[in-house]
């Protein structure tokens, strides 16, 4: 199928008619004004360590109750004036003026950062039972101050926090921005094909031809990527250790027993869990080297490059381009996501209907725009997802796993921001249950050689959420070990990140063609919040596990869901699990999740030993 109209931008003109307009520019102000006001509120009621009252009277209630809904509002309108500038952005990167105003919004983001640090440690002097008897808002808001009050006790000095706040954007957030821009506008020099002649491509462009068919590409590309992270390692490899070096420092200097501790605080799961998920993942790892050794008896050699990972599987009969495999234009990904959406519910397929109808997705690569996919929430019920499309059935489940995230923030509209605080392990869940409803759709409707090619495709994203993300976990651990005592040279990084590949991968792929600069691809390694990793895996297990619960019990599941979704922001993971009867601790659920990829693992093995044949 060939795409018949160029690929969607998402339309911001919704919100404001352009960056420059007068419309953004009031919004700009008002909220500096908002904040301006804020401060004052906080000053005038005490809010700092230790200002909480000692009494609490009526006075003291309305207090709360006043800083409390006032800090929730600027909070909503900052988060939009954000993700509108991200959206410009994200989609190029050489915006200059988008890139100008939200180095302004972040510089003066510092000031709302600085208030969010006196709200906790405010937060955390109250008695916390007796103020939510005595306030609606204080029992609407019962969990997210919980953890205010958990996140109060590993605070610095309040000069010291709001220092490191200070010094954040000129620090960590510095060398955040300079991997996304220098990433983002990386360029290539390749020759796809010989005889085509050099071109110089982004590097989001050559980092798709790793999904194509014919195997030379995919070397060549493979290999003029690897010499351009090389020629950008040093500035990378500096802000590798900038970072890390920042959030080892203030984790130490805020009471954490070091920055794992503090990422599973705020992702609201204990070390028993981890550990439980980890081991299993652990234990299933023979199972998904049987996949890749499979994938490469399906593609004809003894063991799979790295740049194989991600090949499309040949079927005879199966179609589409080349070969490879089913192969879904734009707008038949679109269709085949609605029709499955809509047989899970009708709210569902409204609401993709709805994403689609009102330009919700920037949906194609090109020149400036960050790599990879995503969704963020906009305002309200609204969100905007990225992606890079490509048209096979990778492209389809990336959408779908994305439309996900959006519908979890659809679930989420009308909370206040304080509830919508959602943790990486459970902004997962909708994502991976999403994803998997058009996965078992486009399987039971596909023939032998197309299911082949489906169900690879969805096995290689399993293996990357299982595989690639503990040899990530495991790097990152890593480094933290390494930069307590000293900066890592740009050698030192290649060879963790290799340990890691060889630890997980193991005999699944050929050692002597690993990526040693993975570690300068993700952006997750260059975000504060470190440990943007084993979220994934949780969500991908945790998922998993509601969706077979939604196989036993179709429609007492869906409602007991959406709540679900609606409340990842006002209790922790394992309290909302034992919803649904699930125990995170046990070893055994994360490994009844992973029984259901192994039986697929098998499927797979039959599929090919049947199209090899």
């Amino acid at each position: 199928m060939e795409t018949t109209t160029a690929l969607p931008r998402w339309d911001m003109t919704v919100v404001y008619p352009g960056v420059d307009s007068p419309e953004f520019a009031a919004a700009l102000e008002g909220l500096l004004a908002d904040l301006a006001a804020l401060e004052a509120l906080f000053d005038g009621h005490g809010v700092r360590r230790d200002g909480a009252p000692a009494d609490l009277d009526a006075a003291a209630v309305a207090s709360f109750e006043e800083v409390t809904e006032h800090l929730n509002r600027v909070e909503a309108t900052r988060h939009t004036i954000e993700a509108y500038l991200q959206a410009f952005v994200t989609t190029d990167t050489r915006d200059s003026l988008a890139q100008a105003r939200l180095s302004e919004l972040q510089q003066r983001g510092v000031r709302l950062s600085q208030l969010r640090t006196r709200y906790q440690a405010w937060v955390g002097g109250f008695d916390l039972g007796a103020l939510a008897a005595r306030s609606a808002i204080a029992r609407e808001h019962t969990f997210p101050l919980a953890m205010a009050t958990v996140a109060a006790a590993h605070q610095m000095s309040p000069a010291e926090e709001d220092l490191a706040a200070a010094l954040d954007p000129s620090g960590a957030g510095a060398w955040e921005k300079l991997h996304g821009d220098l990433t983002s506008q990386l360029s290539v020099p390749l020759e796809v094909r010989p005889g085509e002649g050099i071109q110089d491509l982004p590097m989001s462009a050559v980092r798709n031809l790793g999904y194509d068919p014919d195997r030379e590409v995919r070397r060549r590309a493979y290999e003029a990527e690897l010499g351009a992270w090389e020629r950008a390692a040093l500035p990378l490899a500096a802000a590798m250790n900038g970072i890390k070096g920042q959030v080892g420092t203030l984790a130490a200097r805020r009471g954490w027993a070091d920055p794992l501790d503090e990422a599973l605080h705020r992702n609201r799961i204990d070390r028993a869990t981890l550990d439980a998920m980890l081991g299993a993942a652990e234990e299933a790892f023979p199972d998904l080297r049987r996949y890749l050794r499979a994938k490469a008896r399906a593609l004809g050699v003894p063991v799979l490059a790295w740049y194989d990972l991600f090949a499309p599987v040949a079927a005879r009969g199966a179609g589409g381009a080349d070969g490879a495999g089913p192969s879904w234009s734009y707008e038949a990904g679109t269709a085949l996501v609605r029709e499955q959406f809509g047989a899970y519910s009708p709210r569902l397929r409204d609401f993709a209907d709805r994403a689609f109808r009102e330009r919700w997705v920037d949906a194609g690569p090109r020149p400036g725009k960050v790599g990879g996919a995503f969704c963020m929430a906009l305002r309200g019920e609204e969100s905007r997802i990225l992606s890079n499309y490509h048209p096979g059935y990778g492209g389809v489940a990336t959408l779908a796993h994305e439309l996900g995230h959006a519908y979890h923030n659809l679930n989420l509209a009308g909370l206040t921001p304080l509830q919508r605080q959602t943790p990486m392990t459970l902004a997962e869940t909708a994502s991976t249950f999403c994803e998997t409803i058009v996965r078992d759709a486009a399987l039971r409707d596909a023939d032998p050689a197309a299911g082949l090619v489906i169900l690879e495709a969805s096995l290689q994203g399993t293996c990357q959420t299982i595989v690639d993300i503990t040899s990530r976990f495991r790097f990152e651990s890593a480094v933290f070990a390494g930069r307590r005592e000293r900066e890592l040279s740009i050698d030192e990084l290649r060879d963790l990140m290799l340990d890691a590949q060889r630890g997980t991968y193991g005999d699944g792929l050929d050692g002597a063609a690993l990526h040693p600069y993975m570690w300068a691809v993700k952006p997750h390694y260059y975000a504060t919040a470190s440990f943007y990793n084993y979220p994934y895996l949780f969500g991908l297990l945790f998922g998993l596990g509601l969706y077979a619960e939604f196989g036993r019990d179709p429609e007492g599941f869906r409602g007991r869901y959406d709540d679900l979704l609606a409340s990842t922001g006002r209790a922790d993971a394992a309290t909302l699990a034992a919803r649904f009867g699930i125990d995170l601790r046990s070893p055994d659920f994360w490994r009844s999740s992973l029984d259901l990829i192994r039986a697929d693992i098998d499927r797979f093995e039959a599929l090919v030993a049947a199209a090899v044949a």
